[in-house]
């Protein structure tokens, strides 16, 4: 590529920038205009962004770009002038305008000429109905009186070099904002923007975090120089002693003078020592403040304002409204809130939805609206905000909030709970309804809603990001949806604790508050200890039995309890030791390692030392899981955990409710101790973290059938002489051989079964319940 094609590369690319970064301006200036086509500063704002964008299309030569954006400024210029008063199909069309902008800016589009034309005609036609056969010109055809805005961006002069990175990106790429001094470019104060690539920031982010990390382990060398200059100290003053007493009882003066010289080499070295250790002091000193400097920068060059991720948002509200024949109106606050730009990402599908969810679901069509004594114009409002951490998103609608008797009708229909129990339920429970795979209230499929993925796919993204979501309503006034998610993935504020003699963190997002338990406090309530905490009994439960970690003994005063919180259920885990409050550094876990049953990721603490970083929502499924088996183990005064007596345990992996149910009351009430699990992968982790005398499995489940499951278990040398019965609603020969095939001891058809034949089938395997 010759250096004049490279120039020409880099200035398209400029403009491409500049594009988005004008459109978006046009956007949110047409949408307020809308609202009160007379605000001057909006025309002023938008006129200067279509004249921009008119003067960069004409240096880069895009001759399309330069006759939409000139139309769209006579459009505004008109405005200004009170010769034009902008309606509705005026701001049609200039939004229908700044998207061919994009379109024009955007390389590739083969149909992009067509379209520029008919949005010529259609404006020529808006601007002045007699010319709407003349044929339109794109140039302007008299000069335009307006104050040219400077482009954001000033194309290279010819001497210049072009930055290679300007001309060809092959990895994905973030903007980072960098002070710079008084230049040619940019004025004192400013800044310019510097383009990354994302794999770049992370691994400076990472170098950062280590760097960090590093610095603290220069803490323990501190320490035990301070303790070498005690040590010298006491043996200098030890001398001085021993001293006195060889001079009392007249020893020779050779006996004095080695002793003289050992005291002035303890002295001499004594002074090197110390001023080593004030060196070192103050270089690990100055060294940590450099390298949490360094993380900080780094950390920042990821943080992004949540306005990032309302590009076009407001624009899609309006269209959407419109569509549907409503007038709906978006309102923001916060959209300065720092956060990391990869939860921004992730964060812009599930808001979509729920915006979508809003216009579709919760605003009422004006007539609607006015019989309810409301304004014609629908609100939506999204907040963010920063709390202990977290960003919170509060998205709010004034509509007409869900039909709590259509929602019970449709539980029902759908025989997702009996009729009694759904008369029953409050209305935070039939609204958890909302969020199941499938379920929508809508009677017919539509292109907005009613396509079988709801709130549950929202629920799952934002679970993605650690985060929770709760939905909240009154009927006839509106909804809203609260969602709190990480400021960042990359850092999480955690509570460390010590279980079995190694680190787990605890994210202090999912902490309602930790205490010391006074041994007395624990009480038995239906077999299961609780303790009384601001007027209501918390669950207790062992640490070390939901992280399999060894027991140790107790403090015979106290119990060191975490209290979690996932909405509103709370447990109390008793840990060994509470170590501290720390900001950890996320490093994933090996993705060759799976699920790792309620770990989500490791890090480093200061002295290097490694810790396991709880997955909060995952541990609370092991918790209800031990509780609907009955296997919780109880915590004692002066004593560790205590097991219950010594059963056979039995794993039954299904995913049939009822059968699964059915299965554990059977054994349980024959004496064997049960666990259950979901589907195979839950199967498989649960094998692999705690010890069983038998498995019990069907074949059809989601994420790993039970065929998969028995195939890893047999190549498994831990695991591979385990027993394994497969109950299956298959009855073909076929069938049975393909499981017995992969590894199964039994074959049990779900259609012949009854509870003497899987009684008869347990103990014929392992035995009877005692061990």
């Amino acid at each position: 590529m010759t250096p004049e094609q490279m120039r020409d590369a880099s200035l398209l690319e400029l403009f491409s920038l500049e594009a988005e970064a004008q459109t978006q301006v046009l956007s949110a200036g047409l949408l307020a205009l809308e609202r009160n086509p007379r605000q001057a500063d909006q025309l002023e704002a938008c006129m200067r962004a279509a004249h921009s964008l008119k003067g960069a299309a004409r240096i880069v030569g895009v001759d399309a770009g330069v006759s939409v954006a000139h139309v769209m400024e006579d459009c505004l210029v008109g405005a200004q002038e009170g010769r034009l008063f902008l309606r509705p199909k005026h701001i049609d069309a200039l939004l229908q305008g700044t998207d061919l902008l994009m379109r024009i800016a955007t390389p590739g589009d083969v149909s992009v000429e067509a379209a520029v034309q008919a949005f010529l005609v259609q404006m020529a036609v808006l601007l002045d109905p007699a010319t709407a056969t003349a044929p339109v010109s794109s140039e302007p055809s008299a000069p335009v009186v307006s104050i040219p805005a400077p482009l954001p961006v000033v194309p290279p002069s010819p001497p210049e070099q072009v930055p290679e990175a300007l001309i060809a990106l092959e990895e994905p790429v973030i903007a980072v904002p960098v002070s710079t001094r008084r230049s040619k470019r940019s004025s004192e104060g400013t800044e310019r923007v510097l383009r990354v690539t994302a794999e770049r920031l992370n691994s400076l982010l990472d170098l950062s975090s280590k760097s960090l990390v590093e610095t603290q382990r220069l803490k323990p060398y501190l320490a035990t120089l301070q303790r070498l200059k005690r040590m010298q100290s006491q043996s200098i003053r030890a001398l001085d002693g021993l001293k006195h007493q060889l001079e009392a009882s007249g020893q020779s003066p050779e006996v004095q003078e080695a002793l003289t010289l050992a005291q002035r080499l303890l002295g001499e070295t004594q002074q090197i020592l110390l001023q080593q250790a004030t060196d070192l002091d103050e270089f690990g000193w100055q060294a940590s403040q450099r390298a949490q400097l360094l993380y900080d920068t780094a950390l920042a060059c990821r943080m992004r304002p949540f306005a990032d991720v309302l590009t076009g948002q407001s624009r899609m509200v309006r269209d959407l409204g419109r569509s549907l024949n409503k007038q709906v109106r978006l309102e923001i606050e916060g959209e300065k809130t720092q956060v990391d730009r990869d939860v921004l990402e992730r964060l812009e599908a599930p808001l979509t939805h729920l915006l979508r969810n809003a216009v579709d679901h919760g605003i009422e069509t004006p007539e609607q609206r006015l019989l309810a004594g409301k304004p014609m114009e629908g609100r939506i409002r999204l907040r963010a905000s920063h709390q202990a951490g977290l960003l919170v998103l509060e998205l709010r609608d004034d509509g007409a909030g869900v039909d709590l008797e259509h929602l019970r009708h449709s539980i029902v229909e759908r025989q997702l709970s009996p009729a009694e129990t759904v008369a029953q339920m409050s209305e935070s429970e039939l609204l958890t309804f909302l969020f199941l795979p499938s379920f929508s209230l809508r009677d017919t499929v539509t292109e907005i809603s009613g396509r079988g993925v709801g709130l549950d796919a929202v629920q799952h993204m934002v679970r993605q990001l650690r985060g929770s979501i709760e939905l909240t309503q009154v009927s006839g006034q509106g909804s809203c949806f609260h969602l709190e998610v990480p400021l960042t993935l990359s850092v999480v504020r955690s509570l460390v604790v010590e279980v079995g003699g190694e680190a787990y963190a605890f994210p202090l997002a999912h902490i309602e508050r930790t205490l010391e338990l006074p041994t007395e406090s624990v009480v038995q309530i239906d077999g299961r200890q609780h303790f009384w905490h601001e007027g209501r009994h918390i669950g207790l439960v062992a640490a070390s039995q939901l992280l399999n970690r060894p027991t140790s003994p107790a403090d015979g005063e106290c119990i060191k309890v975490v209290v979690i919180r996932e909405r509103e259920t709370l447990y109390g885990v008793a840990v060994e030791r509470l170590v501290g409050e720390r900001v950890l550094v996320v490093m994933p876990l090996d993705a060759r390692l799976g699920k790792v049953q309620d770990i989500s990721a490791g890090a480093l603490l200061d002295d290097g030392s490694v810790v396991l970083i709880i997955d909060v929502e995952d541990l609370l499924r092991s918790v209800e899981k031990l509780l609907s088996t009955g296997s919780l183990e109880r915590i004692e005064r002066g004593r560790g955990v205590v097991s219950n007596s010594v059963r056979k345990r039995v794993l039954v992996v299904d995913d049939s409710l009822t059968v699964r149910e059915l299965q554990r009351k059977l054994l349980s009430n024959q004496g064997y101790e049960v666990a259950v699990a979901v589907d195979g992968m839950d199967g498989w982790n649960a094998l692999r973290s705690e010890d069983f005398d038998l498995l019990i499995t069907d074949i059809d489940m989601p994420r790993m059938d039970g065929i998969e499951l028995v195939t890893l278990l047999r190549r498994d040398n831990r695991l591979q002489s385990l027993p394994v019965m497969v109950v299956s609603y298959k009855d073909r020969e076929e069938d049975r051989r393909r499981g017995l095939d992969a590894g199964a001891d039994y074959y049990l058809a779900k259609a012949s079964f009854h509870d003497d034949a899987l009684i008869d089938a347990v103990v014929e395997l392992i035995g009877g319940a005692q061990g």
